[in-house]
């Protein structure tokens, strides 16, 4: 990889960051410590409930004050120890690597998509009826949104590359019909929110023929609507899953420098930082979208929830109309907090930047409490599914059921890296935050204070998040 001058440290920057380095790896070690103290609990499974959670061994309000006190310090760590300087060296350090047959690869990309997309339609309709037999089922569950997801924050977005849909959209005619750009994002923010609930509210991880006829619906809505506005201005503004792999995409360390046509090696995060990055409320929506929807696939699965639903059925609330409103009230909510937020970051900087202005610069810094969710959410259950799926691939359509499906066990220590992935992505967020607030404000103490109403926000979703994870898992009610 290539040099770069931005890569130099000054004298002061280094000094700040060897204190800097020093106070998050005491910080880091609280928290561990402090996970450690609290307890384990294994990650919400996702759909095919392949992992339980277990039963704190402390007061939940005090493993959930652990957790929002270490954000708070973050902030904390964050405002002290780091100055302008340092902040811009680290957003700018970056290196680039050429990509050997680029042209090869992006075509072994496009068919490993076309191919995995024939599959899973093949096996849906035709394979085993047992879910975790069934190739399709563990394909699009274990192996893409959980596996491939976690690779989009953790590595870079390939998704533009491996999208079958795009591919198949690339290869056929457009009409190029203008876009209403009164609609901006909305709909791919409405297109998240149904597909969420259709996982929760269907049999989707337990039926393959009704994965694989839900799979052909969403193509052809997704192939019409490429056709009619084209594929760059489809999967660019409306298809809900290519945006949220862009947005993670931008947490990831890797990502692909257009103009240099060179692969971008950057420290994490720091992509989350730029301008117009987010552009308009419709955006913001959609990250708060993302945040929620993760919870929510969460929260519906703890026993303080089948408590509560039971109790709103018990009067009369049909299970139909409970589980959308709950979506669409939690989303208001979450995107209400934060829409508040934004005004009193305004109020508490006493800046001329509107409400707006604010809601849009400091949103990219949720998707790290996202990325640190979803591992939480999900590595366990790719790791202990990830068997499963191997055995399935090896017989994809097996003569008769299998009598045995491998399942590996998690030791019981795993929980505790749960919560600690959910702190982490909370604690690159105040991170991310800082050094927008940095770029945003001219004055070091205006810049602190505008983060006073951010990062209690992002404590509120440190604590949710933490209080759903360490919830035993059971199966949603009614459904």
């Amino acid at each position: 990889m290539t040099d770069d001058p931005s890569a130099r440290w000054s004298p002061s920057s280094r000094s700040s960051l060897l204190a800097a380095r020093r106070a998050v790896v005491r910080l880091l070690a609280l928290t561990l410590a402090g996970v450690l103290f609290v307890g384990v609990a294994a990650a919400h499974g996702g759909s095919l409930g392949a992992s339980a959670r277990e039963e704190l061994t402390v007061p939940t309000w005090l493993f959930l004050l652990t957790g929002g006190s270490a954000v708070g310090a973050s902030f904390l760590l964050a405002s002290f120890v780091t100055d302008r300087a340092l902040i811009r060296e680290i957003h700018t350090w970056y290196r680039t690597s050429p990509v050997p047959a680029r042209r090869i690869g992006r075509w072994l990309g496009h068919l490993a998509g076309v191919v995995g997309l024939a599959a899973i339609l093949g096996v849906g309709f035709v394979g085993p009826p047992e879910p975790l037999a069934n190739l399709a089922i563990l394909t699009v569950w274990v192996g893409w949104w959980a596996g491939f997801t976690m690779t989009t924050y953790l590595l870079g977005n390939a998704w533009p590359v491996v999208n079958p849909w795009r591919t198949i959209s690339s290869l056929l005619p457009s009409l190029d019909r203008a876009y209403p750009d009164g609609l901006g994002a909305w709909p791919s923010v409405v297109g998240l929110l149904a597909l969420v609930w259709l996982e929760v509210v269907s049999p989707l991880a337990d039926e393959p023929q009704l994965l694989a006829t839900v799979i052909v619906g969403y193509s052809a809505l997704t192939l019409a609507g490429a056709f009619v506005v084209g594929p760059a201005r489809w999967f660019g503004t409306v298809d809900p899953v290519a945006r949220v792999f862009r947005y993670y995409g931008r947490v990831a360390p890797l990502t692909w420098d257009d103009e240099a046509s060179r692969l971008r090696l950057r420290l994490p995060g720091t992509a989350l930082s730029e301008t117009r990055f987010i552009d308009g409320f419709d955006e913001v929506a959609f990250v708060v979208a993302i945040v929620w929807v993760t919870t929510y696939d969460g929260l519906v699965s703890t026993p303080a929830w089948a408590g509560f639903a039971r109790a709103v059925v018990g009067v009369g609330v049909p299970p139909a109309l409970l589980y959308p409103a709950t979506l669409l009230v939690g989303f208001v909510a979450f995107l209400g907090v934060y829409w508040l937020a934004a005004g009193y970051s305004r109020q508490l900087a006493d800046s001329y930047r509107t409400k707006a202005f604010l809601a849009r610069r400091f949103a990219p810094s949720l998707l790290a409490i996202a990325a640190g969710y979803h591992l939480a959410h999900y590595l366990g259950y790719f790791l202990s599914l990830f068997p499963a799926a191997l055995a399935a691939l090896q017989d994809p359509l097996p003569a008769s059921a299998p009598t045995t499906v491998p399942v590996a066990q998690l030791p019981g220590w795993f929980g505790g890296l749960n919560m600690t992935f959910v702190l982490l992505g909370h604690l690159l967020a105040i991170w991310v935050a800082h050094a927008t607030a940095f770029e945003v404000f001219p004055g070091r103490l205006q810049a602190i204070k505008s983060q006073y109403s951010f990062t209690l926000v992002m404590v509120l979703y440190t604590m949710t998040s933490l209080w759903v994870v360490s919830q035993p898992t059971i199966q949603p009610p009614f459904l």
